[in-house]
């Protein structure tokens, strides 16, 4: 994510979200209306893939350990199991990430209202964030993509120690990764990501109003839910009270919900990115998602059924912050390391297998490029955009195309792998002018255009 200076000139989108006029495009606008079309119908599928990816491995793997429980197999079975349905787990919840990601830039579904309620209640609450959060954070990174000042991708590497020194060798890669091994790595980037795209956080977002942060209240209370319900209705769901957490997990949630409702608007934070729903709803929502599935997690235990808290700390919460993380870790690196701050020129295009398109670079991630040329295009259409681009000499010439993941060696179309162009010989030769994409909010409900304006122009004016 190196960060050249720019030069004389400056690549950029207005902030009306129309594309810059001085550049030549030979996209029609009917080819772009066409691209940037969205529905109601068409993720539904990519979610409840999604679902069924969660409850084949959850299936498997308990089966398998309540199988060596009941002495029918061997115990050792339970382990590649479990490490497989870890890992599928933790691909999945990647895939939740993506399906976040579409709703982000409200393309997950075409109505509004539907994009916001089924990115949080179909993907973001289930690994603990929103999708609001998560867009103050991702879409700043695509408007000041790879500025160190302004986007949070890069202070969030920074702060969580996981940012490379780029160019690096294939070897130092190879070594990067297997640090990431050990859990207190993964334990630490995960914490740090939850700061930046979960609580909106991050000492470098162009969108924070610092004259409106609101207060910690807010977040305390829904700490309070998230962490101490579990305290308290876990080991009574083992002990078999089940009146005692019919009483005590709905009062806990009544109390938590009372708290936010009854907080005053300030206490809530500003940002210069309007939420779809009201920060209070979204707080009031994501609390009662945790209470519906501690109750059914609760229920589950409580009926005999199995052990159903400790197979979601197990398969769920482990996967949480181990492989999830991994898998993101393995994307982030490569998508923007190495690379400047040019139009085409910060990111590149990766075509990989399905396994490896599942975990890695899920929800059309593969085609990095042409997602931070026209953000708003769906990811089921983004290879489409890519053909079409690929019509312009300067992308074709300038835009980058990586295959295969691990290894160094360039394949027979001269085409690097994705660790592989992570070194010298790809490292960024001339200064690319800056790219500040102001299309990537053009969807985006704008609090205040001034200080996004003034943004742009630091921007564009940092070398």
């Amino acid at each position: 994510m190196t960060a050249h200076g720019a030069t004389a000139s400056v690549s950029a989108r207005r902030l009306d979200g129309e594309p810059d006029l001085a550049r030549p495009s030979r996209q029609s606008s009917e080819d772009i209306k066409a691209l940037k079309a969205r529905d109601n119908v068409t993720n539904w599928w990519h979610l409840a893939r999604i679902y069924l990816v969660i409850a084949a491995s959850v299936a498997g793997a308990v089966w398998v350990i309540e199988s060596a429980r009941a002495g029918e197999i061997s115990w050792w079975w339970t382990i590649p199991s479990t490490i497989a349905a870890i890992f599928a787990i933790g691909a999945s919840q990647h895939q939740f990430g993506g399906a976040i990601h579409e709703g982000t830039h409200y393309v997950l579904f075409a109505n509004r209202k539907l994009n916001e309620l089924a990115s949080d209640w179909l993907g973001a609450f289930p690994i603990f964030t929103t999708t609001y959060h998560y867009r103050l954070h991702h879409l700043a990174h695509h408007q000041f993509v790879n500025d160190p000042l302004r986007d949070p991708d890069i202070s969030q590497l920074h702060d969580s120690d996981h940012w490379l020194d780029f160019p690096i060798t294939h070897v130092e890669m190879l070594w990067s990764l297997l640090k990431q091994l050990w859990l207190p790595n993964l334990f630490r980037y995960t914490i740090v990501r939850a700061k930046y795209s979960s609580l909106g956080g991050g000492s470098s977002n162009p969108y924070a109003d610092p004259e409106r942060p609101g207060s910690v209240r807010p977040l305390r209370a829904g700490i309070l839910f998230a962490v101490g319900a579990p305290l308290v209705i876990v080991p009574l769901s083992v002990m078999g009270y089940s009146l005692a957490v019919a009483i005590i997990l709905p009062l806990m949630w009544a109390v938590v919900v009372g708290i936010l409702w009854m907080l005053p608007d300030d206490a809530y934070p500003r940002t210069r990115l309007a939420p779809v729903i009201p920060l209070r709803m979204i707080g009031i929502h994501r609390v009662t998602y945790l209470a519906l599935l501690y109750g059914a997690l609760s229920a589950v235990q409580l009926a005999g059924w199995g052990d159903a808290w400790m197979y979601f700390g197990l398969l769920w919460v482990l996967a949480l912050f181990t492989t999830f993380p991994l898998f993101m870790i393995l994307r982030q690196w490569v998508q923007h390391g190495n690379a400047d701050r040019g139009r085409y020129t910060n990111t590149r295009v990766f075509l990989v297998g399905p396994i490896m398109r599942y975990a890695v670079f899920p929800f059309g991630m593969d085609y990095h490029l042409p997602h931070h040329i026209m953000a708003s295009v769906p990811h089921y259409k983004l290879k489409r955009l890519h053909e079409l681009l690929l019509e312009e000499p300067e992308y074709r010439s300038k835009g980058l195309i990586v295959e295969g993941y691990f290894g160094d060696a360039e394949n027979a179309q001269g085409h690097p792998t994705a660790m592989g162009v992570l070194g010298e010989k790809y490292a960024p030769k001339t200064e690319e002018a800056v790219y500040v994409d102001n299309a990537a909010i053009e969807y985006a409900d704008i609090a205040d255009a001034a200080g996004i304006a003034r943004e742009v122009e630091a921007s564009l004016r940092k070398n």
